[in-house]
């Protein structure tokens, strides 16, 4: 599994890769079709579920990170 770091945003991540963020949070996403659900840190629980087009925004290590995910096997992160 590849990890990268808060220092690697703007990113695509792709399935079986994690964000690490400054505090310690990680972020990363299982596809459930063309929906991905985004999971923080270590839960099995989505902390949302985003579809083609949709957003979250992330309150983390200081900073909003913004979360987008288009088609496709990925999810965009960057720092607002």
């Amino acid at each position: 599994m590849s990890v990268f770091s808060e220092d690697n945003l703007p990113l695509d991540v792709h399935h079986g890769e994690m964000v690490t963020l400054a505090d310690g949070t990680t972020v990363r996403f299982e596809s459930n079709g063309e929906a991905k659900n985004i999971m923080v840190n270590d839960g099995f629980e989505p902390t949302t579920t985003l579809f083609p087009g949709g957003e979250f925004i992330l309150e983390a290590s200081n900073s909003n990170f913004k979360i987008t995910c288009e088609f496709g096997d990925c999810m965009h992160i960057e720092k607002m």
